[in-house]
């Protein structure tokens, strides 16, 4: 296990594009910034509830929006969105909820997915997925 990560970091380093690890981090942070360009306040980042998650949790006017971010490379490719299967949609439905009950109210939601695509050169490129491509018009 450790001589693969090691492997990947080397790798990485040589070929100068972001460790695996931060490649999440790397499109966690253009997401926020691309919903705060937009006028969204960041409430959350990475917020867990028991075995779920939650990657960002947006505040837009009066609607909380809950984000899955995927984060691909050039090489790798494939959407982000297709990712999101069954399971993750149920767990992201648990995690928000969790959040719900934490701020104990209710509210207008959105569930979007964001897909970031980082090239080999470091730039990046990001598509928003919003609300009723997740979930169709399903509210709490």
């Amino acid at each position: 296990m450790f001589f693969a990560e090691l492997w990947c970091a080397l790798r990485s380093w040589w070929q100068g594009r972001p460790v695996p690890a931060d490649l999440g981090a790397v499109g966690e942070r253009a997401a926020e910034a691309h919903y705060r360009r937009h006028g969204g306040r960041c409430l959350a980042t990475n917020w867990r509830h028991g075995r779920d998650e939650l990657d960002l949790v947006v505040l837009e006017g009066e609607v909380l929006v809950f984000v899955e971010v995927k984060t691909r490379t050039a090489e790798v490719g494939g959407e982000g969105y297709w990712a999101v299967n069954r399971r993750k949609k149920r767990a992201l439905r648990r995690a928000a909820g969790g959040w719900i009950r934490q701020i104990g109210g209710k509210c207008h939601t959105r569930f979007d997915v964001v897909e970031v695509l980082v090239c080999k050169k470091g730039t990046v490129r990001l598509l928003q997925h919003r609300g009723e491509v997740l979930f169709g018009r399903r509210r709490f």
